[in-house]
């Protein structure tokens, strides 16, 4: 089941009820991780662009859609390298300023639907 994502302030995210103080993947079984920004930030120096290495990590149950949560102020965005990854597997991907995905991952009904959210920025 989709878990409801509640709300998002800088450096915080609610999902059913709990609160999280970093960045989340939600997998399509509805699984809540920590993301793992190391395996950007080894390639860029920074969190803000995700890397190929962190789009196979998080891509699980075969998604056929992601929506990222690009910050409170949307500074995070995919390297070519991931944007090529999730083309080759067909999953569509969505970015959007943390508090507008927020909006969109509980409009969508897509059962296979990742979610990747940065907190800050």
């Amino acid at each position: 089941m989709k878990p409801r994502i509640y709300n998002t302030s800088f450096g915080s995210i609610t999902i059913e009820g709990n609160s999280y103080n970093h960045d989340v993947v939600i997998t399509p079984s509805g699984e809540i991780l920590k993301r793992k920004k190391k395996l950007s930030k080894s390639v860029y120096g920074t969190s803000h662009i995700i890397s190929e290495a962190e789009a196979r990590f998080i891509f699980k149950g075969h998604p056929s859609e992601l929506i990222i949560g690009t910050g409170q102020t949307g500074y995070v965005e995919l390297s070519k390298e991931a944007e090529t990854f999730f083309e080759q597997n067909s999953c569509k991907v969505q970015l959007y300023p943390t508090p507008i995905a927020i909006e969109k991952w509980n409009m969508t009904e897509d059962k296979h639907l990742l979610g990747l959210f940065h907190i800050t920025c």
